[in-house]
């Protein structure tokens, strides 16, 4: 039987969990009666843990929030996978949180075994984050804050809204999602003057508070918030675009094509074409080359006349090939 100090602590571990606990299951895992589960109990709420409890065949103990925050139990792997998302959060672009990160890491580390201590540390060390290649803008938490609880309330916003070029637009807007993608945050609402949806760089914004009236909710956008910020996002920064006609099956292809990189339409059973684009010919030629069937470009200009240099390459390279070009660049 465990001692009393360490039988209240291994209560209130399973307590922590996202359930109730009947009774008896809690005899059962502590190894005593039911009335020193409800002594326990008991003792714990002296202690500030607020333990609710609610009777019946279905009722039994689960720990209630309460005014403070009371000390937390984490399981190993739970403490390994804080300590790594305050990491995280200590490199991210939430304005001011890299000092409030910092001491919550600081405070974790410090009650961490040195089992875990090393495995953390082993993990700051040999796992190197790939750098931005620009500084990201700050992200203010308040803000955030609002924007996601207007998502959760479904109440229209008003936006001061600046576009790449600086230049500042009101809009109306009615909140879905908040997408962290890379290092910057985007809201994904439904422009009611536009009637589309639309996606917002929060670090560009300004909402008007208090917040409008309630509205409907609706379902997110196609293939959902995260991967329409994605497709937006990369389509914004492509130099290069094509419209691509694939000799295979849309489906076959949908298979290649992630939604970030392009859009795929079935033109029949056996052909479709893929409208993508990168910031260079090259990025762009070799997303061609992964998609496994044969296709066929007729523009940009550019890309015709890098794709034909590019298949002249390669024949060179090859032992006994000779060089050719085609009237179209194809891949037949």
């Amino acid at each position: 039987m465990l001692e009393t100090s360490a039988r209240l602590l291994r209560l209130l571990s399973l307590l922590q969990s996202p359930r109730e606990w009947p009774g008896s299951e809690l005899a059962d895992r502590l190894g005593v009666s039911g009335r020193t589960v409800r002594n326990d109990i008991e003792r714990l709420r002296t202690l500030g843990y607020p333990v609710d409890a609610t009777r019946g065949s279905t009722g039994g103990y689960r720990l209630a929030a309460g005014s403070a925050m009371p000390p937390l139990l984490l399981e190993d792997d739970e403490a390994v996978a804080v300590t790594i998302a305050l990491r995280n959060v200590a490199r991210s672009a939430l304005a001011g949180m890299e000092d409030t990160s910092g001491r919550a890491l600081a405070k974790l580390e410090q009650v961490l075994p040195s089992r875990l201590r090393r495995r953390v540390r082993a993990l700051q060390e040999y796992a190197v984050p790939v750098p931005a290649d620009r500084p990201a803008p700050g992200t203010d938490t308040e803000l955030l804050m609002t924007l996601t609880a207007a998502c959760r309330d479904h109440e229209r916003l008003r936006l001061d809204y600046r576009d790449h070029a600086g230049a500042s637009a009101r809009r109306l807007v009615e909140p879905q999602r908040v997408v962290n993608w890379g290092r910057r945050w985007y809201l994904v609402a439904w422009d009611v003057d536009r009637v589309a949806w639309r996606t917002f760089r929060v670090d560009r914004l300004t909402p008007r508070l208090p917040a409008g009236p309630r509205f409907a909710p609706r379902e997110d956008p196609e293939g959902g918030a995260a991967a329409y910020v994605a497709g937006g996002v990369s389509a914004a920064a492509w130099r290069h675009r094509a419209r691509v006609t694939v000799h295979a099956p849309a489906a076959a292809v949908l298979e290649h094509v992630n939604p970030a990189v392009g859009t795929v339409e079935p033109v029949d059973a056996e052909t479709c074409v893929l409208e993508t684009g990168a910031d260079s010919l090259d990025s762009l030629a070799v997303h061609l080359g992964l998609l496994g069937s044969d296709f066929t470009v007729t523009e940009p200009p550019e890309l015709v006349a890098f794709l034909r240099e590019l298949a002249e390459r390669y024949a060179r390279s090859t032992e006994g090939g000779q060089a050719g070009s085609s009237p179209a660049a194809s891949s037949r």
